[in-house]
């Protein structure tokens, strides 16, 4: 993969798809983690005297909307760079975008419009990816968080265009990479969120390498009905039930610690306040479903996690955004966080938010910005828009 320390960028023009899928409220960035991971690289390239377009999504538009115009997202990124960023209203791909970009010089930067106002952009369109090549001489991903999307901000216009690697891009790789080749063990993976299904291609591909996994949230309930528990009116997928028992055989046949939980904050509904009762995760009452793990289990948790050299977490333990039902997932963050000589990874959008919401985001040894993404080079060892750098 070609990196962009490899691209002598002196009086180009450069364009970068960058990830600022960012919150929005009354017209003000909320939450500038995105825009700010993406700072290292388009320093490297204005000190090298580039011109800079950059272009991104926001949010998942279907058409024009003024609600996902990126105008908030040039305010913050101007004050976060402390240099003028023009923002070009126009359609990316249009001709008054290239004219309105004419005279942009090299220390200059300019940000699109939302790439996905473009009816082309998600289907992959050649000749929309074509038009946004018009627009610079070189090309560099550095949105992670895309990167496993074919689309013709991602991985169309890196055919036409010399492509490389973003910094941020880069690090990604890297950390995760190391969690499929010669990560130190004991190495433990912590998956959470509502569904097995968004997790068999991980489950699969770390389950060779690992020595334990912990399964909470929703989806570990599909694990213990699949071993003839009652989860009363718990999330379960019921046409996943023979996957979760082959999973469990393949784990017990390779030598790898499966943990479910033992109990569970369950309660008649997901709301704040709702009535709640610790039950045996096994057993629980009909009407009632679990929410989060319980205090038993959070203990076990953090005791196998202990001694750990490798931890990569996925998703929460519980519904943890409603409160009540979020100790669960700060049990399990703090335990991971708490191991300081080892080597940690938070992969996925829901992980990230409860780590950051936590506090605990800095004490891991990675947070990784791609939620399916992550996930998916997991899988796979690579995503569609890294195969274009080759």
């Amino acid at each position: 993969m070609r990196t962009v320390r490899e691209l002598n960028a002196k009086d180009k023009r450069v364009l970068v798809r960058v990830d600022y899928n960012v919150p929005i409220k009354d017209g003000v960035v909320q939450d500038d983690t995105r825009i700010q991971a993406s700072l290292p690289t388009l320093r490297h390239l204005l000190e090298q005297g580039a011109a800079l377009i950059l272009m991104s999504h926001l949010g998942r538009p279907k058409g024009v909307d003024d609600a996902y115009r990126m105008a908030p997202v040039a305010a913050r990124l101007e004050a976060l760079l402390q240099r003028p960023v023009r923002y070009v209203p126009s359609l990316p791909g249009a001709d008054e975008t290239h004219q309105a970009l004419k005279d942009l010089r090299p220390g200059e930067v300019a940000l699109l419009e939302n790439v996905r106002f473009e009816p082309g952009e998600t289907k992959n369109d050649p000749e929309l990816a074509r038009r946004y090549a018009r627009l610079g001489d070189a090309f560099v991903l550095d949105a992670f968080g895309s990167a496993h999307r074919a689309h013709a901000s991602v991985t169309g216009v890196a055919r036409e265009l010399p492509g490389y690697a973003g910094l941020l891009v880069e690090r990604e790789v890297k950390a995760l990479g190391k969690l499929l080749e010669d990560a130190p063990k004991p190495y433990w993976v912590v998956l959470g969120g509502a569904k097995i299904s968004d997790k068999i291609g991980v489950i699969e591909n770390l389950l060779p390498r690992v020595d334990g996994m912990i399964i909470g949230g929703a989806m570990a309930f599909t694990f213990i009905k699949a071993q003839g528990g009652r989860v009363g009116d718990s999330l379960v997928e019921e046409d996943k039930l023979e996957l979760a028992r082959e999973l469990m055989r393949r784990a017990e046949a390779q030598g790898v610690q499966l943990l479910l939980p033992t109990d569970s904050v369950a309660a008649t509904r997901i709301e704040a306040g709702a009535p709640s009762r610790v039950m045996p995760a096994n057993a629980i009452e009909d009407g009632w479903m679990g929410l989060d793990i319980g205090p038993d289990t959070r203990q076990r948790f953090a005791q196998a996690l202990q001694g750990a050299a490798t931890v990569f977490w996925n998703g929460p333990m519980g519904v943890f955004e409603v409160p009540g039902f979020e100790q669960g997932t700060l049990a399990v963050a703090q335990a991971i966080a708490g191991l300081e000589s080892a080597y940690t990874v938070v992969g996925g959008g829901d992980s990230v938010a409860a780590a950051n919401r936590l506090g605990l985001a800095a004490r891991f040894s990675h947070v990784s910005t791609g939620g399916g993404a992550s996930l998916e080079f997991l899988e796979r060892g690579t995503l569609p828009g890294l195969e274009v750098l080759q």
